[in-house]
């Protein structure tokens, strides 16, 4: 069967074209089955922030600015470096960097290190050494954990931070009181990210998708009850938060422990995982700052499961040795990553003038959300080719690459670019779509020269 398969990706001119056929549509069924789950994950997961600001919007406007300040310095400070709100950034350097990290609420820093994981447990699994998939998830555990613990200081201190970057105090106040309470969630979400991606890299995500859509479900309880009935008002959202990723955690937990399909990769601690705890930093580092330098919107999620499934597929592929494998597994991802970005665009286009009643009754609000949709339907369409693209440098293990792409394309043209519209041409909210768009074009042209080798 291997040799077939290599017989088929070698291409050949004539001869060949049912056998080629029958291999594209086989990796085509693999991707949807691994990629479709974990788009679903990805929203899931994601669902947590979007209805729990939702419960805090219809408080008042006061509480959603607290709160979207709160977890907007939490995500740079924390969940950025270890993913956009509506809300409206104004002329002040800090206020403009939230914006352009905060719908990637709780994932960046700790979904980058994580996603270390993406390459080793994924190059073990299909090397077929089951057992260091257990102890590579240990490790991570173990990284993450310490690294969440002067993170959380950093957030018991929100306020004083805010204050010295100029944000009105009554506003601080409430922020940090908010923030204090979101604490919690960073210990749980960075072993979330772990169990994840444990059995993202075994093709078994099925059971992430049940866990996290009975989480889902039950968060929508957990909001209603802490935010309107228990006096904590909007503060009860980032306990419910907390609430939801930790009980996330313990459902994933009990099915690693006691599955079946998990006795092979699991087989309990060891004292291996506090070992060679450098290497896996050499690339969980870089992974850090190659996923905290992105931008974008709940919509990121979509091509977020495209480049699980590629650095998935992909790592499988080189584990195994079949690297022509791995660049079939790569036009077929970018092929999915074309689609979606045409079908996304087109959907926020089309509720451009609802979306914004969800988050706020405030019909200023919604007519802003409304004039911002179409530019971030735009720039959608890059987004989803860098973060594919990505994946696919994760799952060769290129973090380092992908830490000096992201890094270029965001502080030597995206950051310019975007202090040139907001101070000099003064477009005001736009300049972070605008802005999103000039670096995921920088990302896109730049990837598809470091990823040549492995397209063609």
């Amino acid at each position: 069967m291997r040799e077939e398969r290599e017989d088929m990706l070698s291409w050949p001119l004539i001869g060949e074209k049912e056998k080629r056929s029958r291999f594209v549509k086989e990796e085509v069924e693999k991707q949807l089955l691994l990629s479709g789950p974990l788009i679903a994950v990805s929203l899931l997961q994601f669902c947590l922030q979007i209805i729990s600001v939702m419960f805090v919007g219809h408080l008042g406007s006061l509480p959603l600015s607290a709160a979207s300040i709160a977890t907007s310095f939490a995500s740079v400070t924390g969940f950025t470096f270890l993913v956009s709100s509506f809300y409206q950034p104004s002329l002040s350097i800090i206020k403009s960097f939230y914006s352009f990290t905060t719908k990637k609420l709780f994932t960046s820093e700790q979904m980058g290190t994580a996603s270390a994981m993406d390459t080793v447990c994924g190059q073990s699994y299909g090397a077929k050494m089951y057992g260091m998939l257990g102890i590579q998830m240990q490790r991570a555990m173990l990284v993450l954990t310490l690294l969440s613990v002067p993170l959380s200081i950093v957030w018991a201190n929100t306020e004083h931070f805010l204050v010295f970057f100029g944000q009105d105090k009554s506003i601080a106040h409430l922020s940090g009181s908010y923030a204090r309470f979101m604490i919690p969630s960073i210990f749980a979400y960075g072993l979330l990210q772990c169990l994840n991606r444990f059995l993202q890299a075994q093709n078994n995500v099925i059971p992430v998708v049940i866990c996290s859509g009975v989480t889902t479900s039950l968060h929508v309880i957990i909001c209603w009850v802490l935010v309107l009935k228990s006096g904590l008002g909007f503060r009860g959202a980032a306990v419910a938060n907390a609430i939801s990723y930790w009980l996330n955690v313990i459902l994933l937990s009990c099915y690693v422990k006691f599955s079946p399909s998990c006795s092979l990769t699991w087989t309990g601690f060891s004292k291996e995982a506090r070992r060679d705890i450098i290497p896996f930093m050499k690339l969980a580092i870089p992974s850090a700052f190659m996923v905290c330098l992105n931008t974008s919107g709940t919509v990121w999620m979509i091509p977020f499961g495209l480049s699980g499934a590629a650095s998935t597929r992909v790592s499988n592929e080189l584990g195994s040795g079949n690297p022509k494998g791995a660049k079939l597994a790569v036009r077929v991802v970018l092929s999915f990553s074309i689609v979606e970005s045409i079908l996304v665009g087109t959907v926020l286009i089309l509720i451009r003038k609802i979306w914004g009643f969800a988050y706020s009754s405030d019909p200023e609000v919604v007519s802003h959300v409304a004039s911002m949709l179409p530019i971030l339907a735009l720039g959608h369409s890059l987004d989803s080719f860098q973060t594919v693209l990505s994946g696919v440098a994760r799952g060769c293990g290129w973090q380092k690459i992908g830490a000096f792409v992201n890094l270029g394309s965001y502080y030597l043209v995206g950051v310019p670019f975007g202090l040139l519209l907001g101070f000099h041409f003064h477009v005001g909210g736009r300049v972070k779509k605008a802005t999103s768009r000039a670096e995921s074009s920088s990302e896109v042209k730049e990837f598809a020269v470091d990823n040549g080798s492995i397209l063609v």
